[in-house]
C-alpha cells in the first residue's frame, strides 16, 4: 500500500478520535447545565398554567408525573401535566393546567415544537395558547376553522396551520384522558381503599 494513503488514514483516524473525544467532553460538561435549564423551564411552565399556585408537589402515576399546584394557604388549586405527541413536523411538548373539577383547563404552554416557521410554530404564540385558559374539557376539546369558537370546548385553529392546531388538540385530549383516569382512580382508592 502506498505510504501516502497510510499516512492519510492515520491522520483522518487521529482527527476523528480527537474530535469525538472533545465532543464527548463538551457534552459531559454541558449535560448538567442543560438538565438544570430544562427543570427551570418546566417549573416556570407549571406556574404559568396554574397561576394561583405558589408551590407544587409531584405525584407519579402510571409512568407519568402530575404536578399538584398549591396556593399560599396550602390548598390545592389544580393539576399540571406534560402532554407530548406528534405534530406536523415533529414532537410537540406542552404543559397543561387542569382545574380541581377536572373539567376545565387553566392554561397551556408549549415547551418544545419544531413546526413550520411562520405557520405551525404559531402554536407557541400567546394568542393561540390563551384560548386554552378556561376551556371546557367536556365534551372533548375540538377546534374550528376560519370562525370564532361558539362552544366552551372549542378553540380557533391557526389559519394555514390546521394540522398543527389539530395536533395540539389531539395531544391535549389524549393526555387529559390518562391524567383524569389516574386522578379518579386515586380518589376511589382514597375513599374505598386499594
Amino acid at each position: 500500500m502506498d505510504k501516502r494513503i497510510i499516512k492519510m488514514i492515520v491522520v483522518l483516524t487521529a482527527t476523528a478520535v480527537l474530535s469525538g473525544g472533545i465532543l464527548a467532553l463538551v457534552y459531559k460538561k454541558a449535560e448538567p447545565l442543560i438538565e438544570a435549564n430544562r427543570l427551570r423551564e418546566l417549573k416556570k411552565a407549571i406556574f404559568l398554567v396554574l397561576p394561583e399556585a405558589k408551590d407544587y408537589k409531584t405525584v407519579e402515576k402510571k409512568g407519568f408525573n402530575i404536578y399538584i399546584g398549591i396556593d399560599e394557604n396550602g390548598s390545592q388549586v389544580g393539576y399540571a401535566f406534560v402532554a407530548t405527541g406528534p405534530g406536523f413536523q415533529g414532537k410537540i411538548k406542552m404543559m397543561v393546567g387542569l382545574a380541581n373539577d377536572m373539567k376545565t383547563l387553566t392554561g397551556m404552554k408549549v415547551l418544545e415544537q419544531v413546526e413550520t416557521p411562520g405557520l405551525g410554530n404559531r402554536i407557541s404564540e400567546d394568542t393561540f395558547q390563551g384560548q386554552f385558559k378556561g376551556l371546557s374539557t367536556e365534551p372533548e376539546i375540538t377546534y374550528v376553522k376560519n370562525k370564532k369558537p361558539e362552544k366552551p370546548n372549542e378553540i380557533q385553529a391557526i389559519t394555514g396551520a390546521t394540522i398543527s392546531s389539530k395536533s395540539v388538540v389531539a395531544i391535549v385530549n389524549k393526555e387529559l384522558k390518562k391524567v383524569v383516569k389516574a386522578l379518579k382512580e386515586e380518589e376511589v382508592e382514597k375513599t374505598y381503599g386499594p
